[in-house]
């Protein structure tokens, strides 16, 4: 399999703030890539980066061996933790919308045999999400799991080569999220996609993936947090992976997690003084 993605010195500044430094990375197609990392360690931003909806500082971003589009496109579908559908639209007409802009972006709507077709296919990949029987229901009337499968089905009808995931088994329970990460493994396998899939949840994400990155602050500065970004600590192939790695990963990202708080605790605690005095 053939490289498809390619980061190089890649650097992600706000300001004085540095959120992602001197990132390298090479992914390989149909790889499912897990993120896990402590909270404000730029996991969202370099997603966000993935889809176009960011650029970065520095460095370069190579899709194909070509500098990434600086805007979203169909060939990266994305899902979110809260639940990206139409709550006006029904089910059917939800996964359809995406096809509909597609092949008719000045009026939004198919007609004749390309609906018919639009319909067919979207009907399928209900089929496969499991949702089919609830297709003529509207999005408010599903519960929080069956949302998820529908904004699954939203980023898979246009088959994107790269699937970007952000946390989406986040809000959900135990028990669903299972029945989800099989769901996601098939689609994964059956449309053959490169993942990327943002978690908290660092047993999931070596559960799930076949290669798990780790995103920390190598460098910490209490009085100036801004300074130092994160970088890629771990980059693990899975398959040799073992329960003590997994114990250092968490160990590392409890520690970035603490020194987060522990800094938003003394600011806030600044600031309440200087606004008492």
């Amino acid at each position: 399999m053939t490289n498809i993605l390619e980061a190089r010195g890649l650097w992600k500044e706000y300001g004085d703030v540095v959120v992602l430094e001197n990132i390298n990375l090479t992914v390989r197609e149909r790889e499912f890539v897990t993120i896990v990392g402590a909270s404000g360690c730029g996991k969202t931003t370099f997603l966000r980066m993935l889809l176009g909806e960011e650029a970065p500082t520095r460095g370069t971003f190579l899709l194909d061996a070509k500098p990434l589009p600086n805007e979203p496109g169909p060939d990266r579908g994305i899902v979110f933790q809260r639940y990206s559908v139409f709550p006006h639209l029904t089910v059917l007409q939800n996964v359809m919308l995406g096809l509909d802009f597609a092949g008719a972006p000045f009026v939004g709507k198919l007609f004749g045999s390309a609906r018919r077709r639009a319909r067919d296919k979207a009907l399928g990949i209900l089929n496969e999400v499991g949702l089919y029987e609830a297709r003529d229901k509207y999005a408010t009337q599903l519960s929080g799991g069956m949302q998820q499968r529908l904004s699954i089905a939203q980023s898979v009808i246009r088959e994107p080569r790269i699937l970007l995931l952000d946390e989406p088994f986040g809000a959900l329970d135990p028990g669903i999220s299972a029945d989800m990460h099989k769901l996601i493994l098939r689609l994964w396998e059956e449309h053959k996609m490169t993942v990327f899939m943002i978690t908290h949840d660092i047993k999931e994400g070596f559960e799930l993936g076949t290669r798990l990155l780790v995103f920390d602050k190598t460098r910490l500065d209490a009085q100036a947090p801004g300074s130092f970004g994160a970088r890629i600590t771990y980059d693990i192939p899975l398959k040799r992976a073992d329960q003590l790695l997994l114990k250092q990963v968490q160990e590392q990202t409890r520690r970035t997690d603490e020194f987060v708080h522990a800094t938003q605790a003394g600011e806030a605690v600044e600031n309440a003084q200087q606004a008492s005095g």
